[in-house]
């Protein structure tokens, strides 16, 4: 018995989607011939896809799919050829993973269609030669460091400077004499902007530190730990008498930092002096008058810091008001004879060689502390405790009420040291006991060594205001008597 071939029931209408009604050879809704099954269509055997053997790599990382030519419903099928994949990635016993495959390992071309070279010195392929790393407790392989060239860019493709290692670098050669040196390498050159071409270290100001040895007198004065900038300066010098003997000057000077410009004060102060100095002892005047023109002559330079400006059309009454104003004290070594000057709180002392013989102060202050122990109102100790001890009651400026310069000249029977200095060192050594303490031992060989070790005394005691010193060593015979001494 032959059997008949019965069409599939129909869930949906291939017209319109409708379900038709059971045993319906029609779509109720569009009509469509529901007996009219569609035939199914003739098998096909599935095809494999399969790489080019040849095709070269492409600069994606995903594989290219090769297209598969068209045949004939009845050829024969092509062998099937296994798809090469990658290896997967292992781990051995250690959870390490094996080195993965990095960007640089891949041929690639820039924007123009250009390979792009190989990194220099990358060797991926080698074994890591330097232990794991961990980081949260995932193990990460530090793979040697390569060294790039000077000029080869970066990740993010700027080229990067290539600064010396100053670990490795040579030393700079030490700079040309007369030339400025860094004061913290003490071998780069400093630039016009102040910044050593060694090291980069940014330069003080000048004034902030000065040093000086000329002969046998040096000076050092530097700014101090509170005070932001120096209000103090110094000139030494040395000339010769009409004899021929040498005659050795030390000048100090101390801004009053309650007057306007007051550095200004004290450069203009110190550089009038010395430079009448330097005029007057060669003609044959007395040092001691000599000392008295100078500071004179220094005040007339610090009363012209006050002066009206040029073109000014209006004349001011209160103009010596808060004038610029300044300190002064001074020392002279000539023909056998100290003499010293001063106007102010600065001070001089005196430092016997043979630390068994007494030293002395050798000037007063200008001030309301010396005034009160003058007067018997008060002993030294009870004055310069007060606060008022350092208001000083005579400068040089346009506001002070008279000048009076002060002078004395000394005849030393033994060798010593004259130490002049400003209250910023004195204040931490105040009595002639204390500042030969200070003083080192071979200071009359090494006077500028001297000045650094007494003004490093003064910032190791809290440096609160600038700190000015000038040593004069004086050399002379033992002669057995007692100095004579002449005060004006």
């Amino acid at each position: 018995m032959s059997e008949s071939h019965q069409q599939p029931a129909l869930t949906r209408c291939p017209g319109c989607e409708e379900p038709p009604a059971s045993g319906d050879l029609f779509c109720g809704a569009c009509g469509y011939d529901l007996s009219a099954v569609p035939a199914r269509p003739d098998d096909r055997p599935t095809l494999a896809i399969t790489v080019p053997p040849a095709a070269p790599p492409a600069p994606a990382p995903s594989p290219a799919v090769a297209p598969t030519a068209p045949r004939a419903p009845d050829a024969p099928a092509p062998p099937v050829a296994a798809v090469q994949w990658p290896a997967a990635s292992e781990t051995d016993s250690s959870d390490v993973p094996v080195p993965v495959h990095h960007a640089t390992d891949l041929p690639g071309t820039d924007s123009g269609g250009k390979p792009l070279p190989a990194t220099p010195g990358a060797h991926h392929d080698e074994p890591p030669t330097t232990p794991p790393v961990r980081h949260d407790d995932r193990a990460v392989v530090a793979e040697p460091a390569t060294a790039a060239p000077p000029d080869a860019p970066d990740a993010s493709g700027d080229f990067a400077l290539a600064a010396p290692d100053p670990r490795t670098a040579e030393p700079t050669p030490t700079p040309a004499a007369g030339t400025k040196v860094c004061v913290a390498c003490r071998s780069g050159r400093v630039d016009p902007d102040g910044y050593c071409e060694n090291c980069g270290h940014a330069q003080p100001r000048e004034r902030d530190h000065m040093e000086q040895e000329l002969g046998s007198v040096a000076a050092v004065s530097d700014r101090g730990l509170r005070h932001h900038r120096n209000e103090d300066s110094f000139a030494v010098s040395s000339t010769a008498l009409p004899d021929g003997s040498p005659a050795v000057v030390a000048i100090v000077c101390d801004g009053v930092s309650s007057a306007s410009r007051p550095d200004e004060a004290s450069a203009a102060a110190a550089s009038a002096a010395n430079e009448a100095l330097l005029e007057s002892l060669p003609r044959g005047t007395h040092p001691q008058q000599a000392m008295h023109d100078a500071i004179v002559a220094a005040s007339e330079a610090v009363n012209a810091l006050a002066q009206d400006p040029p073109g000014s059309a209006e004349h001011e009454a209160h103009r010596h008001q808060n004038a610029p104003a300044c300190t002064l004290v001074g020392a002279i070594m000539a023909g056998g004879l100290l003499v010293v000057g001063w106007v102010g709180d600065s001070r001089v002392y005196w430092v016997p060689d043979d630390r068994t013989g007494p030293p002395a102060r050798l000037t007063e202050d200008d001030s309301w502390a010396a005034q009160m122990v003058a007067a018997g109102l008060m002993n030294e100790a009870e004055a310069y405790a007060d606060e008022r001890a350092h208001a000083i009651t005579g400068w040089l400026g346009a506001d002070s009420y008279e000048l009076e310069p002060h002078t004395a000249s000394f005849k030393p029977d033994r060798p010593g040291l004259v130490v002049v200095c400003t209250d910023g060192l004195w204040n931490y050594a105040e009595s002639a006991e204390e500042m030969a303490a200070a003083v080192p031992p071979e200071a009359h060989r090494r006077p500028l060594h001297g000045a650094q070790v007494l003004v490093g005394h003064a910032l190791d005691g809290g440096g609160h205001d600038n700190v000015t010193v000038a040593l004069l060593p004086f050399a002379v015979e033992p002669q057995g008597a007692g100095s004579a001494c002449t005060t004006v």
